[in-house]
């Protein structure tokens, strides 16, 4: 679909169309431009079909709709809706904008001999019983009950009997067009980058008009268990965690107390701490910036597990066991990375209350992300926690569906999302196999290209690896590319594109995620890690895999 949502103000029937088409399988090779204008249009000095919809080897459908309730064709010219009869015939707006659209492509010097180009009307919102006429051919009418039968196969029976009809008279040669060459061509030609460009802006304002909708749904959550001193939030990736631990500690900052928002990981920390800045009395970050500041020590030049497990750990406990660092409340993301017992140690004596009688809040996904260690820690965190209350969040409101539905898939989430509070725009993640390094490295070329053309900016698109060595992105073979990646662990500036591991990017998300070296599993944490970098993106998914990964999962069984 190009561009791949649909303005909030456009026509019912455009819009019920436009999610058929969309979110129909049998399309999945299509081509469908929505609105697409006519500077040169051959009655006006403007005009627009409301769909070209581009099928390889059948042919060119432009499609008009209609959203009306009533339609009639009388001798006072035609009746739609509630407007006044008009004797401006909507299978002559079609027509019109077929010629237009023909004349236009081969000013552009694209030859259209052997492709098919054939108008109609949908009224999809009535049973059209139109009479006879000259004016259009019983066969170029859809209307409300082939949106029952499947937009695709409304399609394509108006192109073949666009086909039989053209063939009386001058058949096609043989083989049909058009081809995907002459498909990459009219798109080219009729939509061309800097209209993308535009696609990909709609599609971002979108996205934020929708996450505030989705975030204050959530809020409700919040308020749910306000009368809750200790609560556990669990969700998985993309339920809006980590916005509702920044909105708790916006909330607690707001009463004048004091407090910690705090995480295991040192991107996200570094997020947390960028978004909570003019909170009075609240300090964010990773745990281990946390203790560091507490205990004064200094990280040696080898830090190891050791030190930042047991080091660093018992020089902390010794500093708070003086007394006097504790804060009113303490809010941690990502629970499950640091419920075991040398972090609650700490985390126990960081509260006023401690975890058996603080103010705790705790945002997790016990069930999938828990990298750091094979054991979750959920039954030492309710050991310690006297009275956790837990808040299920069911919902993911970061990823398109077709994003989350493959994640689901592809790491066995049981039972997974509940529901998606995103629309799908009827883009499916993309998939790039690959059988060595050589070929991976062509891969991921094509998928920052294949990106780039749908209008997304470099700094948009992140690189993921579950590798801290010998990742694509880093022995990238291509000099433009390597010119272009920067440690996607801290801001990304315009022009770059982001890299770093699963392990480093986990909490965050993107617009775009290239996920890479996806091989035979070797650990098993390979689900874990393969889940938490499917649901890194908000927009789009490619995912660059040998077969033997995860293809039976995507192609089906024995594929």
């Amino acid at each position: 679909m190009i561009p791949p949502i649909i303005p909030d103000n456009a026509a019912p029937g455009e819009r019920l169309v436009f999610e058929r088409l969309a979110s129909d399988p049998a399309t999945e090779t299509w081509t469908v431009l929505h609105s697409l204008d006519l500077a040169q249009h051959v009655r006006q000095v403007q005009g627009e079909a409301d769909f070209v919809v581009i099928v390889p080897g059948r042919g060119i459908a432009v499609i008009e709709v209609k959203s009306h309730r009533s339609v009639a064709f009388t001798d006072r010219g035609w009746e739609l809706g509630s407007q006044s009869p008009t004797s401006r015939s909507p299978f002559k707006q079609a027509d019109e904008a077929l010629h237009s659209i023909r004349s236009y492509l081969m000013s552009q010097n694209i030859q259209l001999r052997d492709t098919l180009l054939i108008s109609g009307v949908w009224f999809t919102h009535v049973n059209a019983r139109l009479p006879s006429s000259p004016e259009w051919h019983p066969w170029q009418i859809l209307d409300r009950s082939d949106l029952s039968h499947g937009t695709a196969h409304a399609v394509l029976s108006l192109l073949d009997h666009g086909r039989a009809h053209h063939a009386r008279s001058r058949p096609l040669p043989s083989p049909a067009g058009p081809s995907p060459h002459k498909v990459e061509a009219l798109v080219k030609a009729l939509r061309p980058r800097v209209e993308l460009a535009a696609g990909s802006a709609d599609l971002r304002r979108e996205r934020g008009d929708q996450l505030t909708a989705f975030l204050t749904e959530q809020y409700e959550a919040l308020d749910a268990m306000e009368g809750n001193s200790r609560v556990l939030f669990t969700g998985p990736a993309g339920s809006g965690k980590t916005f509702l631990a920044l909105e708790s500690a916006r909330r607690e900052a707001a009463r004048g107390q004091t407090g910690w928002l705090l995480c295991y990981n040192n991107a996200l920390g570094r997020f947390l701490k960028n978004r909570s800045t003019k909170a009075p009395g609240l300090t964010a970050g990773s745990l281990h910036s946390a203790l560091l500041n507490i205990s004064g020590l200094d990280v040696p030049d080898n830090a190891d597990d050791i030190f930042w497990k047991s080091e660093l750990v018992d020089a902390a406990l010794e500093r708070l066991l003086d007394g006097g660092r504790e804060r009113d409340y303490l809010i941690i993301d990502e629970i499950q990375d640091l419920a075991t017992p040398g972090y609650l140690d700490v985390l126990d004596l960081m509260v006023t209350g401690g975890l058996a009688g603080g103010r705790c809040l705790f945002f997790g996904d016990f069930e999938r992300q828990a990298l750091y260690g094979l054991n979750d820690g959920r039954t030492e965190l309710d050991s310690r926690t006297t009275g956790l209350h837990a808040y299920s969040l069911t919902a993911n409101c970061r990823n398109l569906p077709r994003i989350g539905e493959s994640a689901k898939l592809l790491a066995g989430m049981t039972p997974g999302y509940k529901r998606f509070r995103r629309k799908d725009d009827g883009f499916q993640p993309r998939y790039y196999w690959y059988s060595g390094p050589e070929e991976q490295q062509q891969r991921l070329s094509q998928a920052i290209r294949d990106l780039r053309d749908e209008g997304l900016e470099y700094n948009e698109i992140v690189v993921l690896s579950p590798r801290r060595t010998g990742a694509a992105a880093l022995t990238a073979t291509e000099p433009w590319l390597r010119r272009l990646l920067v440690d996607a662990t801290h801001p990304v500036p315009a022009g770059r594109i982001g890299y770093t591991t699963i392990h480093a990017f986990k909490g965050l998300e993107a617009p775009a995620v290239v996920l890479t070296d996806i091989e035979e599993p070797l650990h098993p944490q390979f689900e874990s890690l393969l889940y938490v970098g499917l649901t890194r993106p908000r927009d789009r998914l490619s995912v660059l895999a040998t077969k033997e990964s995860i293809a039976p999962r995507v192609l089906g069984e024995g594929s």
